[in-house]
């Protein structure tokens, strides 16, 4: 073989062996891409999973406070429930005018010129009732305030100031008793015989009257009011609240009363004043 035949052969070789060391490089990067693709296409999958999560998990939420916010519910939200069982003020029939309110409390809010339903002495003594807390410092979170008004055989009755707040004292004071020292809050008390419920609140959620009651260490059912006995008429806002007084929700300035025995007495209606 001459010299320059085999010259032609190496540089042949040379040139597959070149050919081919591109094909496999331009193969490599061929699939390096189409890796990274991949991994491209599969981030934006998870990507678009966890926002369809997240979307889900926030009407969740939406439908969870929905539902809580429900009647006969007791948990979630700020709202009036949407439907309460109740009925025009008519179906009671006659009522009695309301007694001419008593001196405002310090709180602004008139004080009934009448002894109390019941004392504080069977109330919450700093253990957990119905999931509600007594705790040292106020929780304003969630912060609104009820009215409520008592009657009992066409007499007002007194809801005494120092629910909620156990070890607390009723001291006099010019504006009448307020509720003086104590060792912890419960999330729903009052601090002075005219009615106000105080809900003060770490969590948004819907309490309700049976709750305070139950606070209060008094029973509270559709023939028992406290230490009397009897069918409890109650009144929600100027309605006939037909459901189980326990279920009565405390909304933001909601106006309740209950009764028992007659003569029935037309709904008391106090005006809230500002802070309250």
């Amino acid at each position: 073989m001459s010299q320059a035949a085999g010259d032609r052969r190496g540089r042949g070789r040379r040139g597959r062996a070149a050919t081919g060391a591109g094909r496999a490089a331009r193969e490599k990067v061929a699939r390096m891409r189409a890796e990274q693709a991949r991994r491209a296409r599969r981030r934006r999958l998870l990507a678009g999973a966890g926002t369809a999560v997240a979307v889900a998990a926030i009407v969740a939420v939406v439908a969870l406070a929905l539902v809580r916010g429900s009647p006969g519910s007791r948990a979630a939200g700020s709202g009036v429930p949407p439907r309460l069982p109740l009925s025009p003020l008519s179906a009671l029939g006659p009522l009695r005018s309301p007694p001419p309110p008593g001196s405002d409390s310090f709180e602004g809010v008139p004080i009934p010129a009448a002894p109390a339903l019941a004392g504080t002495a069977a109330g919450a003594s700093g253990g957990t009732v119905d999931h509600i807390s007594c705790q040292t410092s106020e929780q304003l979170l969630f912060h609104i305030h009820a009215h409520l008004t008592i009657f009992v055989n066409g007499q007002a009755r007194q809801v005494p100031a120092g629910i909620g707040i156990p070890g607390s004292r009723a001291q006099d004071t010019a504006q009448g008793p307020v509720a003086a020292g104590g060792r912890c809050l419960y999330w729903l008390h009052t601090h002075a015989p005219d009615g106000i419920i105080h809900i003060e609140s770490p969590v948004r959620r819907t309490y309700t009257l049976g709750e305070f009651f139950d606070e209060w260490g008094q029973p509270l059912g559709p023939g028992v009011l406290g230490p009397v006995k009897g069918l409890v008429v109650a009144l929600y806002d100027g309605k006939v609240y037909r459901g189980n007084p326990r279920d009565i929700p405390l909304t933001a300035h909601a106006q309740i009363q209950l009764e028992v025995g007659a003569p029935l007495v037309a709904p008391v209606r106090i005006t809230f004043p500002p802070g309250l």
